[in-house]
């Protein structure tokens, strides 16, 4: 029995990601000074808080077998609707109220459209993208807006255990709250069956449109908790979270989840994360460009997706040349030719 037969962990995707985030931390550390301190790891995380937040929610979506390409334009949405509800006058309580009601709103007509109507989510969500940005535009206009309660922006910018924001708390929360529910609970088998096969899970009982719908709404709703956040950090004007739906979208796959649907989990999800984001603050510190660190965490992504279709390859080419010794073991001690002529 060979080692990766007698423990098959070794081979998940999970150990391989977990090795990466070993060299990468390890050889950051080596090479950039302050690496590991204490406001190194807090900007890490207070940085990209708001976009991890989603990506908890995103996984659900992908292992579904659907996509939703417009968070980042819900997050725009709810920051600016609680920005303009705070300059006409409304109490900042009553807005973030209206931001998660309008999460909740997007989430129901992304899900009406794909459950409901089945168009595809790609559509759908692009929809959405386009539109839910609109409305933040219109109600910000090219305005700025901040000037919120210090009770406010101490969520996002104050710390609650030494440098570690408020909101890395309600990461990890939301965090352990989707893996038991995706691993453990009869809901997380649901969005596993249906990401895997749809027809046969609707001819198993489960109430398909239903658990879509739970998602979507789910997605929109945590992706307008996020945009709260990020108006917590100070102004707020109807670009914020541009581009962020890419980045989201890249470390669910990263984590080892398929774009197919039905695989993947939220060990895999939280290492692929930690892995963005520990090679951004390595590359950060080292003065390296936005854009440089979104060209080599676009690679590791085409790399997530090329090693495990190499490593199938490679395990049913194996597969075959053990077959195929066998046959021709079986052949030399019985003394039979493979073949037989007439």
């Amino acid at each position: 029995m060979s080692l990766f037969q007698r423990f098959p962990w070794l081979r998940s995707w999970e150990t391989l990601l977990l090795i990466l985030l070993i060299f990468i931390v390890g050889y950051s550390a080596a090479t950039t000074p302050n690496y590991l301190s204490a406001d190194s790891i807090s900007d890490m995380f207070r940085l990209s808080i708001e976009k991890a937040i989603v990506v908890i929610i995103m996984a659900f979506v992908i292992i579904n077998a659907e996509i939703d390409l417009s968070v980042a334009s819900v997050m725009a949405l709810s920051a600016s609707l609680l920005a303009y509800s705070y300059e006409q006058g409304t109490s900042v309580v009553v807005g973030i109220g209206l931001a998660l009601l309008v999460g909740v709103l997007c989430g129901v007509i992304n899900g009406f459209f794909i459950a409901y109507l089945k168009i595809s989510s790609l559509v759908v969500t692009l929809a959405g993208l386009i539109m839910y940005r609109g409305f933040a535009r219109i109600l910000l206009e090219d305005r700025s807006v901040g000037d919120f309660p210090d009770w406010f922006t101490s969520i996002a910018n104050d710390g609650f255990i030494g440098m570690f924001p408020f909101t890395i708390m309600i990461f990890v929360i939301l965090f352990v709250i989707a893996y038991v529910i995706l691993q453990y609970s009869t809901f997380g088998r649901y969005v596993y069956a249906v990401g895997n096969n749809l027809e046969a899970s609707e001819y198993a009982g489960i109430k398909v449109r239903r658990v879509k719908m739970q998602i979507f709404i789910a997605s929109a709703t945590i992706s307008a908790l996020a945009g709260i956040l990020l108006a917590a950090r100070g102004d707020v004007n109807a670009g914020v979270a541009e581009g962020f739906e890419l980045d989201i979208i890249t470390i669910v796959l990263l984590g080892g989840v398929s774009i197919f649907g039905g695989r993947g989990t939220m060990l895999g999800v939280g290492l692929g994360l930690l892995v963005v984001l520990s090679l951004r603050n390595g590359m950060r510190l080292n003065n390296v460009i936005g854009q440089t660190q979104s060209m080599v965490v676009g690679l590791l992504l085409i790399l997530s997706v090329l090693i495990p279709n190499l490593a199938t390859s490679l395990q049913a080419w194996w597969a075959r040349q053990s077959f195929g010794d066998e046959e021709k073991s079986k052949t030399n001690k019985g003394g039979v030719s493979p073949t037989v002529t007439q």
